[in-house]
């Protein structure tokens, strides 16, 4: 039996863009192309797609990716060690569902009445956050851009890291009272949200309009970026690249 690449693409939640490109870099080819140049997958090759979702969960990288699915290494130990750190990623996120808890539970019992509230400890805001996964996706569209930012990276210290984490999680969260009050994306406020997104990103690259624009795409396609957005609010991801989008027209066009 065999399916179409728009029948993977639902049954598994990856996008059909995400499925060329992973035909395109070797990593997952179809079973066949029809007639019809449609790609067609068969059993076998969703099981690797499983495999390669459940990698790109645990954060590996695309090639050390098809390094393992390529190697000959026995398929039920590999399961077992993707398992193995599931079950961590599990904890992870119950610590993180536990931050949330705490924060709603903080903000709702200190409001003052005029919609400002207190948090008695910053910090734990951003306990069971995950920042250290990058996609080689990014790497292999913008090597330029993504050695930049490496050195950029690397030039922080722990100080700036953790600020940067502060405001970029701050800022997204701004973008989230935008989108729950219906604000247009092309509203002066948000694209102002916009403007210090894309000043941010000039700290370690300058994408001109094109790149910003696949750079709010990518939010959306990739699955831990997306899993980020969607951990402050659901929907986001796709709202502030549509504002993105606005930006990169109005601004860097």
């Amino acid at each position: 039996m065999a399916w179409s690449i728009a029948d993977v693409a639902r049954m598994s939640g990856v996008t059909s863009r995400t499925l060329r490109h992973y035909d395109e870099t070797g990593l997952l080819p179809p079973a066949w192309i029809g007639n019809n140049g449609h790609r067609y997958y068969e059993e076998a090759d969703l099981l690797r797609l499983q495999q390669i979702l459940v990698m790109r969960e645990l954060g590996v990288g695309l090639r050390e990716i098809r390094a393992v699915l390529d190697s000959r290494a026995d398929r039920v130990a590999v399961l077992r060690e993707h398992h193995r750190r599931l079950l961590e990623e599990r904890d992870r996120l119950e610590t993180l569902a536990r931050t949330v808890g705490r924060t709603i539970a903080e903000l709702e019992e200190g409001k003052d009445g005029k919609g400002m509230t207190e948090i008695s400890s910053p910090e734990n805001l951003f306990e069971g956050f995950d920042w250290s996964s990058r996609s080689d996706e990014v790497r292999e569209r913008w090597p330029e851009h993504w050695e930049q930012s490496r050195r950029a990276v690397e030039a922080m210290t722990a100080s700036d890291t953790e600020q940067w984490q502060r405001e970029v999680t701050a800022q997204m969260i701004r973008f989230a009272e935008f989108m729950a009050a219906g604000t247009p994306v092309d509203d002066p406020a948000v694209q102002a949200e916009v403007d210090a997104h894309y000043r941010g990103v000039c700290r370690f690259w300058t994408p001109d309009a094109e790149a910003y624009k696949g750079l709010g795409q990518h939010y959306v396609d990739e699955p831990e970026f997306r899993a980020n957005y969607d951990r402050i609010a659901e929907g986001l991801a796709g709202y502030q690249r549509d504002a993105m989008v606005v930006y990169a027209d109005v601004r860097l066009g």
